[in-house]
């Protein structure tokens, strides 16, 4: 078995409401909750590029997106990571600027594997906070990595050369350009939706 991700855009003022160590069982309260979270998963139709809301009160209060093709899994999110390594030197130094600042925001370890994607003190008083957190960003940070999205957006096609020649594979996760624009496209659709509505983005490992 390997990491899995949901990933949820939320309601900061919701999440503020109480101290920084009761913001994550709140949004997993809210999740599990019998009646109107979403505790009956496997019995939710599968959304898969677009929105799952809870019902009830808390519908107002956050949503799960569902990426198409991964099943749940981080692994599409980390392969892109790394097929990205792979083909960035071989990419405008303006776009690789910008691609490397969005994916370090978001799911990429970065050169030295160690960047870090919680904001320090969103869950916790004292550091990034909870086990199983994998990606944590408060609405002013969605502001600015839908911004560099909308940048990136309308030049990633001048990504494709450089990927299929130094980065695609015959198989496996995000194995071509076509897989990892879809990818990137569905994140930037989380960011933009999050930052509309001023809302932050968690992705969490169950």
């Amino acid at each position: 078995m390997g990491l899995d991700i949901t990933v949820m855009i939320a309601d900061a003022a919701w999440l503020e409401g109480v101290p920084p160590s009761e913001r994550l069982p709140l949004l997993r309260g809210a999740w599990y909750d019998d009646e109107t979270g979403f505790w009956g998963w496997d019995a939710t139709p599968a959304a898969e590029g677009d929105w799952l809301w809870p019902q009830g009160p808390n519908g107002v209060c956050f949503g799960v997106y569902e990426f198409r093709n991964t099943c749940g899994s981080f692994k599409a999110h980390f392969w892109a990571g790394e097929r990205w390594e792979s083909a960035r030197d071989h990419v405008d130094s303006q776009l690789r600027a910008e691609l490397d600042t969005l994916l370090l925001g978001l799911i990429w370890n970065g050169l030295d594997g160690e960047a870090e994607h919680v904001d320090f003190g969103f869950f916790s008083d004292d550091g990034p906070g909870f086990y199983g957190v994998l990606l944590a960003r408060a609405p002013d940070n969605v502001r600015k990595l839908a911004g560099t999205w909308e940048r990136v957006r309308p030049r990633l096609d001048g990504v494709e050369q450089a990927f299929t020649e130094h980065a695609a594979l015959s198989h496996g996760w995000v194995h071509d350009f076509r897989a990892f624009k879809a990818l990137l496209e569905e994140w930037g659709y989380v960011l933009t939706e999050a930052a509309r509505r001023g809302w932050c983005v968690v992705g969490l490992s169950e």
